[in-house]
């Protein structure tokens, strides 16, 4: 879930925006989306591309949003880091269910700096710290006792300090280059307003539904 402190950041960048602007427009919707939905409403769907041009998805959390792009962090080694470092392009989608809305964000997604990374893994609870050395995500593993195993040496070998950020673990940052919302309207006349990058501006257009 996105902080209170990184949410009030959020917040106070997209007050001062125009209604014309995506990033004011889904920093609206989201806080809708965090008073509506029961669970996880920064959960979005995270599609990327491998070198062979096979896609694949999986959900991601949402940990920071401002006209910079939209951030999620990850195992670098993983099929996603792995993806993107091969090809940045990638695509997001949130889903609020209870709202009956739809988000779509494109765009190249470049590894946030050191210093992020840093500040963002020395707020995770320290079970999630030693995961991120513990799992070598997406790589096989003969049993779950191996696994846990791992984990009991690493929390022992750091008992008596604080878990350093494994140079494997970051984030991404994904850059729209074109923002849909999507709202759901009677006899499947659906609204779609879509926002395409312009420079330093954006061009706003419609689609049919």
């Amino acid at each position: 879930m996105i902080s209170g402190a990184d949410f009030d950041e959020c917040h106070r960048y997209i007050s001062g925006m125009s209604d014309r602007d995506p990033i004011s427009q889904f920093g609206a919707w989201f806080q809708e989306a965090v008073a509506a939905e029961p669970a996880l409403p920064e959960a979005m769907t995270l599609a990327t591309v491998s070198a062979d041009g096979r896609p694949s998805t999986r959900l991601v959390l949402l940990k920071e949003f401002n006209n910079r792009g939209f951030v999620f962090y990850t195992n670098f080694n993983s099929q996603k880091g792995q993806e993107l470092e091969t090809n940045p392009n990638a695509s997001l989608c949130f889903h609020w269910k209870s709202l009956r809305r739809q988000v779509r964000i494109d765009g190249p997604a470049a590894p946030v700096s050191d210093a992020e990374a840093d500040v963002y893994f020395a707020t995770r609870p320290r079970g999630s710290q030693i995961g991120a050395w513990a799992s070598e995500q997406t790589q096989p593993v003969e049993s779950r006792d191996i696994l846990e195993a791992r984990v009991r040496d690493l929390d022992a070998r750091y008992a008596d300090g604080d878990v350093p950020r494994p140079p494997h673990w970051s984030g991404f940052r994904v850059v729209p280059a074109r923002i849909e919302f999507w709202s759901d309207r009677p006899d499947r006349l659906h609204d779609r307003q879509v926002f395409e990058r312009d420079g330093d501006a954006w061009r706003e257009l419609r689609l049919q539904p």
